[in-house]
């Protein structure tokens, strides 16, 4: 058993240090950012979305934008929408559990807002049917997903694809730069006055 923490260690590890190496990545997460800000200084909003592991991800990539990452400043417009059961529980009875994003982006999307999907194949259906309808409202998409990227690549405006094939090992490394992209986002919408960086 240590030797199995030893090597599930030592690949999650191989997989952060690939996306490390990655410009591609890194250029992608420095774009969303820079884009995302703009959004919300604009007074549009950013949405995210995924299931499972993926949702807690959401959520936890918008409670740093509302709460805060690292440092004090002003909440950020940013909405999870894996998080209200009555209406998750509704939109999957009443319509199916596909559209269980779509509708919510019907009700709250606005063209020029930034919506998130998550998902390590690329393929959940809720995410492909919420991304077709961002598409429809003008909303930005971004996407991160795995090695493949999935029936979600040609739906995103900007793609994430971390080289990997095993679930836990993307949704490690899809945390790691949710935080970077959420710092970087702070980084934007502050300057010159932010305080992100300084220790919480």
């Amino acid at each position: 058993m240590i030797d199995l923490v030893r090597r599930e260690l030592a690949a999650g590890m191989a997989v952060l240090q690939a996306v490390s190496s990655d410009d591609e990545i890194h250029a992608t997460v420095a774009n969303i950012a820079e884009v995302t800000a703009f959004a919300m200084k604009s007074g549009r909003k950013f949405m995210a979305a995924g299931n499972g592991g993926s949702a807690a991800d959401a959520q936890h990539l918008v409670a740093e934008f509302v709460s805060r990452l690292v440092g004090d400043r002003a909440a950020m417009r940013a909405v999870a929408l894996t998080t209200d059961t009555s209406i998750l529980t509704a939109i999957g009875n009443d319509y199916g559990y596909d559209r269980l994003f779509a509708r919510q982006v019907e009700a709250l999307g606005q063209a020029g807002d930034v919506f998130m999907g998550i998902s390590t194949s690329g393929n959940s259906p809720n995410i492909l049917r919420a991304l077709e309808h961002c598409r429809e409202k003008n909303i930005v998409t971004i996407g991160l997903t795995g090695r493949l990227g999935g029936k979600m690549a040609p739906l995103c405006d900007y793609l994430i694809k971390i080289p990997s094939d095993t679930t836990m090992h993307i949704q490690e490394a899809h945390l790691a730069l949710e935080h970077i992209f959420c710092l970087l986002t702070e980084l934007h919408y502050f300057a010159p006055e932010t305080t992100a960086g300084q220790q919480a």
